[in-house]
């Protein structure tokens, strides 16, 4: 397995959609933790360019997360919710996007990432197909995959996945099972509790994790090591924009919701959460084309109540630290809980 825990229990989750970068990765392997560049909403040039530059970075381990595609949306519904946010758009001066379904280019992002592969490829939306996982094998790279429910769990080790990241309801951004059902989020230490029990694979935990009291309390529970997020968005080295970064120093509570991007997502509550997350139907990426434009043109504008502002329950405890440092301080702050607990528990 890449996850050693000599090193520091720490894995970058991939956080597509900007905040990703080379460096960013580059850092965190560095430090001892495993970096992650997320291939979502990049092109195979991009992605090609960011491999590169994250190699000319670092000699150590890292991981590509990939979106497994998922199912076309109701075009009815999405016509009315174009109808719905078409007020907002306006007020920015932006055009709704083409609310079109892709595949995010995932076949030639798989091929090249099998051309020269890293050491881990993960996916994210849903469950590789067995022969897709063979020929990441093939290529000797692990094959991580995101589950949100003991279902998936049992899908993805009966597909032959290498390790499991575990992501409760507390996460931020996009929920990473197939199923987005809000209804159905599960919190991550009873996640973690049953997936363990159900299924003999190692685990990765992610969710609201953002001190090193989180990740020892994730060890203890039977994780291998942390996914950390929403605490690495405001490092120097992550590609977040100014306008997430001081949404981050807010109080305001997040929320699960579909209004962004079609599929369910917890972030920071504004009006455009509070306005349309009734109305968005489940229809990913269709949505996210759909108010992509509005939202780039509100975020130029410094208008944060028209934006995603992906973050987990935990988010006030994000520290600006750089990458390096935070993972040094989580591996040692987690060190000295876990030797705390087992003072108490002595």
């Amino acid at each position: 397995m890449i996850l050693d825990l000599s090193s520091e229990p720490v894995v970058l989750a991939p956080l597509a959609g900007g905040p990703s970068t080379p460096e960013l990765a580059a850092a965190v392997s560095e430090a001892g933790g495993l970096g992650f560049l997320a291939a979502g909403y990049l092109t195979p040039e991009q992605l090609a360019d960011r491999l590169a530059a994250t190699r000319r970075l670092t000699s150590r381990p890292f991981g590509v997360n990939l979106f497994v595609p998922g199912p076309v949306g109701d075009p009815g519904r999405l016509d009315e919710y174009a109808r719905a946010v078409s007020a907002d758009a306006a007020g920015v001066g932006a055009a709704l996007g083409e609310p079109r379904w892709d595949d995010d280019s995932y076949p030639a992002k798989l091929d090249l990432l099998l051309e020269e592969p890293p050491a881990v490829v993960s996916f994210t939306f849903g469950i590789p197909a067995a022969d897709v996982v063979r020929r990441v094998h093939d290529a000797v790279a692990e094959v991580w995959v995101t589950v949100t429910s003991v279902p998936e769990a049992l899908d993805a080790a009966r597909a032959g996945a290498d390790l499991l990241v575990a992501q409760g309801a507390e996460a931020g951004g996009h929920r990473g099972g197939p199923d987005d059902d809000p209804r159905r989020a599960t919190a991550l230490l009873p996640l973690l509790q049953l997936v363990g029990a159900r299924v003999d694979l190692p685990l990765v935990a992610a969710g609201g994790i953002a001190t090193g009291r989180g990740v020892a309390a994730v060890l203890v529970a039977g994780a291998r090591a942390a996914a950390v997020g929403t605490a690495f968005l405001d490092c120097p080295e992550a590609g977040t924009s100014a306008l997430h970064r001081e949404a981050l120093r807010s109080d305001l509570p997040t929320a699960l919701t579909r209004a962004f991007t079609g599929r369910t997502a917890r972030g920071i509550v504004n009006g455009f959460l509070e306005r349309h997350d009734g109305e968005a139907p489940r229809a990913y990426p269709e949505v996210h084309h759909l108010t992509a434009p509005l939202r780039a043109a509100a975020r130029a504008d410094g208008r944060a109540d028209l934006v995603n502002l992906w973050a987990g329950q935990a988010y006030p405890l994000t520290r600006p630290l750089p990458a390096g440092e935070l993972v040094r301080r989580l591996g040692s702050e987690a060190r000295d809980a876990l030797a705390q607990a087992a003072a108490r528990a002595g």
